[in-house]
This record gives C-alpha cells, sequence and structure tokens, in this order.
C-alpha cells in the first residue's frame, strides 16, 4: 500500500469514479501546475482510440495548462503503458508521479516519467 497526499488521494479517487460512472477499461486524472483537475475514461470507437490518461492530457491541454503536478490511473492493467507515460512527460516532463490503482482504488504502482 502507498501513503498518499491528500492531492494526490484527490486524482486516484476521480480517477476511479469517472471509471465507474460510464463503466470504462480505465479512468484517469491529472492535476496541473495550478492545481486544476482534468478526468477522462477511456474512449473506444472504431476511428477513435485513447487511453484514459491520453484523453484527460488532451483535456488539460484544451484548457491551457502549462504542466503536469502529477497523474492517476485506474486499470486493471499492471503497470503504466510506455504511450501513459510518455504524453504524461510531454506535458509534465521529467518526474511526474502516475499512481496506478485497481479497480477498488488501491494505489499498487506509482511510477514517474521519465
Amino acid at each position: 500500500m502507498h501513503e498518499l497526499d491528500p492531492e494526490d488521494a484527490k486524482i486516484v479517487t476521480l480517477a476511479r469514479a469517472t471509471r465507474a460512472r460510464v463503466g470504462a477499461a480505465e479512468g484517469a486524472a491529472v492535476r496541473d501546475t495550478t492545481g486544476r483537475t482534468y478526468t477522462a475514461a477511456t474512449v473506444t470507437l472504431p476511428s477513435l482510440r485513447l487511453s484514459a490518461l491520453q484523453l484527460a492530457v488532451a483535456m488539460a491541454v484544451s484548457s491551457g495548462a502549462e504542466g503536469l503536478e502529477a497523474g492517476a490511473v485506474v486499470s486493471d492493467a499492471d503497470d503504466v503503458s510506455a504511450e501513459d507515460r510518455a504524453v504524461i512527460g510531454d506535458l509534465g516532463g521529467a518526474g511526474v508521479p502516475i499512481f496506478l490503482a485497481g479497480v477498488d482504488g488501491e494505489v499498487r504502482a506509482v511510477v514517474h516519467t521519465g
């Protein structure tokens, strides 16, 4: 179990709620450098596929975010994909934590952008 500060616990909770609300494979949340949060769920359409983290970052960018402090994803996956780490790093730079939680909200891993 990972001990989270309240702001990090908040984005894990938001990611979990987003996933549950829409019944998606994944839910994600990111926090920008001003403290605003953006949530998203996996998009799977015939012509568009986005992970929940990719969409959350896109929403942050489209809202004018200039950086990220943290990200969270709730998923059955065993690891955060290289693509998701890259998209968080694109906006946040190196060292941004990404919290990987199971569908129960328990954080299983914390990875950082490179």
